[in-house]
């Protein structure tokens, strides 16, 4: 399994860029996963449903499988958040895991940026960062590979390209706390 990021403030196109790698990787022959982060508080689950019960009656993790797909809810009940490690560490083995958000913490990132935004660069504030995916060039940090954000065949070289295994991410994970 290898690694990558993609880290940029909010509005930037991190999820549109993830959602149009994801079938390229696949044409590439690579099986792909993705770990997200939310900065919100979100439930996956309807209320009323069974599993919905369970874990409103207090059950920690409840799975629900069918035919077509799994599910684990895993509820903290006051316990910390997961370390990204933790999660990574969660996952079935597939070639390339793409990381949305986490930008504390010490993975390999490609920035995604996005001039309309109004906000900075992460880098060079965030060593991190090796690759930068913007929408200008304009103002763009010297020395990192840049690739357009609407030219998703670059972007997924840089993907591929950049990628760290995961065991050397997990140990650059435990290396650093987050800032």
């Amino acid at each position: 399994m290898r690694v990558i990021g993609l880290a940029g403030w909010s509005g930037a196109g991190k999820t549109v860029l993830i959602v149009k790698l994801i079938p390229r990787l696949r044409a590439c022959g690579l099986t792909v996963s993705t770990l997200k982060h939310a900065h919100h508080a979100f439930d996956i689950d309807t209320p009323g449903k069974d599993s919905f019960l369970h874990r409103e009656a207090g059950a920690t993790e409840v799975l629900v499988a069918s035919a077509n797909r799994f599910a684990l809810m895993h509820e903290l009940r006051g316990a910390p958040e997961p370390r990204l490690a933790d999660l990574l560490g969660r996952l079935s083995p597939v070639d390339l895991v793409l990381v949305e958000g986490y930008k504390r913490d010490r993975h390999p990132k490609i920035e995604v940026f996005r001039a309309a935004n109004g906000k900075p660069f992460l880098y060079p504030d965030d060593p991190t960062i090796i690759a930068l995916a913007s929408d200008t060039r304009e103002g763009a940090p010297a020395g990192l590979p840049l690739a357009d954000l609407d030219d998703i065949d670059a972007v997924v070289a840089l993907a591929r390209d950049l990628a760290l295994p995961i065991e050397e991410v997990l140990q650059r994970l435990s290396a650093a706390v987050p800032a």
